[in-house]
């Protein structure tokens, strides 16, 4: 079965666990047809770098560790978080063309060439961050749907490109007469194909933002001044600064002016949040918008699962990143060492300058935390980070109060248990 190929994430052992519950029976004289051999559909994906955390290999879906995120303002490209929903596409860069149209544009196909020479490029770099990063906090609440995802699943590069709203006018779109335009979303489509329902991988951004000159939402060609890897959007990916990952279409086949969001699954029945007593049983994706701006979040790089103090330490090296979306920056990060109780201002490293409601790579910061006095052997030390943006947005305290069935956008105080060991 092609859904079955596609799919299989369904193989793990754990999804087989939940499927057998609901197991009837064998068939009693069914005679069992020799299995088709299927082509499997990921076989030319690319190979990934072995220090990925991988969550599943088909689709891949693989996260940076914790403590590799803060070791450098720019993600490596080979170290950059992988979240594909399909097989990877082989696209030839020699026969690519990305077509634009819908309302108010005169329907234009462009090759690779002619977005790299027809247009002005620009670099922005950007923070960018899947919905269900640090969903394995909310599973531990309450069980959820998606792919258990710790800190990693977020990362910064540099990309290059053009802007979108020049393409759109070299199409004939009127950026600046958006109130009688019959545009209120830009759609994209990419060219990662659902072979079960011959569907592609869709999301859209609102108009305003798509054409916003200081808004910085491109076409990117290039990734940390290198061609886009496959598993990134070669050849061409949209950025969407400050919004969710899911809206940074890879392998860009389509730009689409719309009245309409796009009518893809991942726009439409996924990537929303819910107030925690909904569930799958009264779920209606219809009652909520989907996600855009992402809220202001934080997490810790050190302490991570591998550290551990002594009972002779005094004070304790942390470090981390912090980022908000929609281009707010990072007015200042918190750091505890006894859960909560007391607390000190981390110091941000930043790169250069930023421009105000354009900060939309995220903040290093780092701390020397002074540690709970008389630590004893097997206790346990528990660090706790919150960032506060620049609009005064905090993190809140509870995953209970945050909880949402698919288990995204959490953004609550990170956590990490460290045990004391004693090194005499």
């Amino acid at each position: 079965d092609p859904f079955w190929a596609l799919y299989q994430q369904h193989s793990q052992q754990n999804v087989q666990n939940i499927l057998a519950q609901f197991k009837i029976g064998k068939l009693k004289g069914y005679e069992q047809q020799a299995p088709v051999i299927i082509a499997d559909p990921y076989a030319n994906d690319p190979s990934r770098h072995p220090a990925l955390k991988v969550l599943t290999q088909k689709p891949c879906n693989a996260e940076t560790p914790a403590e590799l995120l803060a070791a450098n303002f720019i993600t490596p490209n080979d170290l950059f978080f992988v979240r594909n929903h399909l097989p990877v596409p082989i696209v030839d860069p020699t026969t690519y063309k990305l077509e634009i149209a819908g309302e108010g544009v005169k329907n234009t196909k462009l090759s690779l060439e002619d977005i790299k020479t027809k247009f002005r490029q620009y670099s922005v770099t950007v923070t960018t961050q899947c919905a269900g990063n640090r969903r394995n906090e909310m599973q531990q609440i309450k069980p959820v749907k998606g792919l258990e995802w710790g800190t990693g699943a977020v990362g910064t590069a540099t990309w290059t490109g053009v802007r979108l709203r020049d393409v759109l006018d070299h199409c004939g779109f009127n950026a600046n007469n958006l109130d009688h335009a019959n545009v209120k979303h830009v759609q994209f489509e990419g060219l990662d194909r659902d072979v079960a329902t011959n569907t592609m991988y869709g999301a859209s951004i609102p108009v305003q933002k798509a054409v916003d000159p200081y808004g910085d939402v491109i076409l990117a060609f290039e990734m940390n001044g290198k061609e886009i890897p496959r598993d990134h959007g070669f050849p061409v990916r949209v950025i969407v600064p400050g919004h969710v990952g899911a809206r940074h279409v890879k392998w860009l086949n389509r730009v689409v002016c719309s009245n309409d969001e796009s009518p893809s699954h991942w726009q439409q029945n996924d990537y929303k949040s819910f107030t925690p007593s909904v569930d799958w049983h009264n779920v209606d994706f219809k009652s909520a918008p989907a996600i855009q701006d992402m809220p202001v979040t934080s997490a810790f790089s050190e302490p991570n699962v591998h550290s551990s103090v002594s009972t002779f330490d005094t004070t304790a090296q942390v470090k981390g990143w912090a980022w908000s979306g929609g281009g707010r920056g990072i007015a200042r990060v918190d750091v505890s060492a006894d859960g909560g109780k007391n607390w000190h201002t981390a110091e941000i490293v930043d790169p250069p300058e930023r421009k105000l409601n354009q900060q939309w790579a995220w903040a290093l910061w780092k701390a020397d935390v002074p540690l709970p006095e008389n630590l004893k052997e097997r206790d346990n030390v528990q660090f706790v980070c919150k960032a506060v943006d620049s609009a005064y947005n905090n993190q809140p305290d509870s995953v209970e109060n945050i909880w949402n069935l698919r288990g995204v956008v959490n953004n609550v105080m990170h956590r990490v248990n460290v045990p004391v060991e004693d090194d005499s």
